[in-house]
């Protein structure tokens, strides 16, 4: 997972700019680890319980899209079947679809819209090397 994609970005307690977070500053941030920031390169560390809870909340995203294309595509296949037989017209087929495909792209707009978090980086406590 790449940050340009995750659309996760920091701001820093120390400079207090933001910066798009790096594949290895997300993996610190998910194990607590302090890394330095880009700019002022202090150290800095997620510490606030809601926003941890809200990053790792992200873990749950990754199968919506594979789940949606499954059901997408059994939706479909139902129709087409359905329409085969006889229980449905070919306009309610293509009706049936168009709906299944309109909210499998606005579920996927929602949750990419609901990717993009700034977290508050705050300085990290100072630890023995």
């Amino acid at each position: 997972m790449s940050a340009a994609t995750t659309g996760v970005q920091g701001r820093c307690a120390h400079c207090q700019r933001t910066l798009l977070l790096q594949p290895w500053q997300l993996n610190a941030i998910a194990i607590n680890e302090a890394f330095a920031c880009a700019h002022c390169r202090k150290h800095v560390q997620l510490r606030c319980p809601e926003q941890i809870k809200r990053f790792k909340s992200l873990d749950s995203f990754s199968l919506l899209r594979a789940s949606l294309r499954v059901m997408v595509c059994t939706a479909l296949l139902v129709a087409l079947v359905m329409e085969w037989v006889g229980m449905l017209s070919v306009i309610e087929q293509l009706n049936a679809s168009l709906i299944v495909l309109f909210v499998y792209f606005a579920v996927v707009r929602y949750f990419r819209r609901r990717q993009h978090l700034t977290l508050i980086l705050e300085a990290a406590r100072a630890h023995a090397d």
